[in-house]
């Protein structure tokens, strides 16, 4: 191992925060592997641990140390919370809370950029015969001309099996490109399994910490016989940086399947529900990729004793619910000058008597060419025998507005799978209400078109599901941004 970092916590492998004990534990192993190495590289290493160890074991030089470390990595991220109130009532029951989280590039900086190491994966199978598989190859002409010249492009297609396309090559090292994308033709049945596991190998060729690696799966079907497969590929390939996006094309594919399949790297799951409009989209999402600020973005879940968290919810760069692990909740990417916007709901434990508490948020993130950066912001929330009526921010209330659109639309869908017809009727009639609320006449029509047919068989499209689902999805976001872009 070779240390180029400059920063101490990153050399020992700990965190800002560790302990005395923590530190010499650090230093301990450190020294231990260097002595069984042996050579020249890991004496050098072993001076740079030992430097590292005397400074931060050393309290009056950590001090120090910190304050100039301050100084040369200033926040690189900026974050703003709103709150749905800075007050809470003296009460005997638990009071929720909501926070609006905007984390966003210092002066819209979006710092050191790396090229994009790109896989589109193409679904070849009978079903994509015609102007689907027309349209997908007319998008991945024009995507070769918007790469830039460090990049590296790979196409693969499959059906029951993969065939490689354009290998790993950096953009303009490929014979003949655009007659290779026009020589795939439709055939056998699908096997997504077969696709990604070959455009995987295909990002592998470079060395992946020297790039934004994004896959993108590009299917109308559901796949036979190797959904966990997938699964499991899906979850490895997160862990080794490669961001995983699908897009659903028409009505038959599986929703649930593509949504859990970009889960772990935090990729976008996409409706297409058109072919025409293949070139936009998948335009759309690769141009905020090749202009990352910061990767894998995570929030630390280390909350108060009296600080429930009941749900969280990221809205931009694309929306979808967000999930814990390892006492982290992974928030994904900040693209280019948009922000990560989320949403969080808390719970208040109940407080007898007057006081104030803090909230620490802290936040983890990888910036590239200045490694990973922890930042916190700390949130006072001031509990009153008779707080003051404040009407929350109105950008907070529309963002639980449409939580709760989203969160409506979820629950039609359970009590169709549970086969409370009835009760999901009933609440796709008022998720109309709601879309007509926000001016999206054409989600709140479909939204009656499928209660009608609730009501009478007992079913529902498969493009309605698909269409109010991501509909849903893309509401927020663009709502949510287009609120930041008029702010700015």
């Amino acid at each position: 191992m070779s240390y180029k970092q400059s920063d101490y916590y990153q050399i020992l492998g700990i965190q800002r925060d560790a302990s005395a004990g923590e530190i010499e534990e650090a230093f301990e192993r450190l020294q231990a592997r260097s002595e069984e190495e042996q050579n020249e590289a890991a004496e050098a290493d072993s001076s740079i641990v030992l430097h590292a160890y005397e400074v931060l074991s050393n309290s009056e030089r950590r001090n120090l140390y910190d304050s100039l470390l301050a100084e040369t990595q200033a926040p690189h991220l900026t974050t703003d919370v709103k709150l749905s109130s800075p007050h809470i009532t003296v009460l005997d029951i638990p009071q929720i809370l909501y926070l609006l989280v905007e984390l966003r590039s210092q002066d819209n900086n979006i710092g050191a950029t790396l090229p994009l190491n790109l896989c589109i994966v193409l679904d070849r199978s009978s079903s994509m015969r015609g102007e689907r598989l027309d349209q997908v190859k007319n998008a991945l002409q024009m995507l070769l001309d918007k790469l830039s010249p460090g990049d590296v492009i790979s196409v693969v297609s499959f059906s029951d099996r993969a065939e490689i396309v354009l290998p790993s090559r950096p953009v303009g090292q490929h014979q003949e490109p655009i007659a290779k994308i026009q020589g795939i033709q439709a055939t056998g049945g699908t096997e997504i399994f077969q696709g990604l596991s070959a455009g995987v190998q295909q990002m592998r060729s470079v060395v992946l910490n020297d790039y934004y690696n994004h896959l993108v799966l590009l299917t109308d079907g559901h796949t036979y016989g190797d959904a966990e497969q997938c699964l499991h590929l899906a979850a490895k390939v997160a862990e080794e940086g490669i961001v995983l996006n699908a897009f659903g094309i028409g009505a038959d594919w599986d929703d649930q399947f593509l949504d859990a399949l970009v889960a772990p790297s935090n990729g976008l799951a996409q409706y297409i529900d058109a072919p025409q409009t293949i070139v936009a989209s998948l335009g759309t999402r690769l141009k905020s990729v090749g202009a990352t600020f910061a990767r894998h973005v995570r929030l630390r879940e280390k909350w108060p004793r009296w600080v429930t968290l009941l749900d969280s919810f990221r809205l931009t760069p694309f929306a979808k619910p967000l999930t814990s692990e390892d006492g982290y909740i992974e928030l994904g990417d900040i693209e280019g000058r948009a922000p990560l916007i989320l949403l969080l709901e808390l719970s208040i434990a109940p407080h007898p008597i007057e006081t104030r508490i803090r909230i620490p948020l802290t936040f983890v993130a990888e910036i590239p060419g200045q490694g990973e950066q922890t930042f916190e912001e700390q949130i006072q929330i001031t509990i009153l025998a008779k707080a003051p009526m404040i009407d929350p921010p109105p950008d907070l209330v529309r963002a639980v507005r449409l939580l709760t659109l989203y969160r409506l639309n979820e629950k039609v869908w359970q009590e169709v799978e549970l086969g409370q017809l009835d009760n999901a009727a009933m609440r796709m009639h008022h998720l109309s209400t709601r879309f007509l609320e926000v001016g999206e006449s054409s989600l709140a029509n479909q939204a009656n078109v499928e209660a009608r047919r609730l009501s009478r068989s007992g079913t529902l499209s498969p493009e309605g599901r698909k269409r109010l689902k991501y509909g849903t999805r893309t509401l927020m976001r663009e709502t949510i941004q287009l609120e930041w872009d008029d702010s700015v």
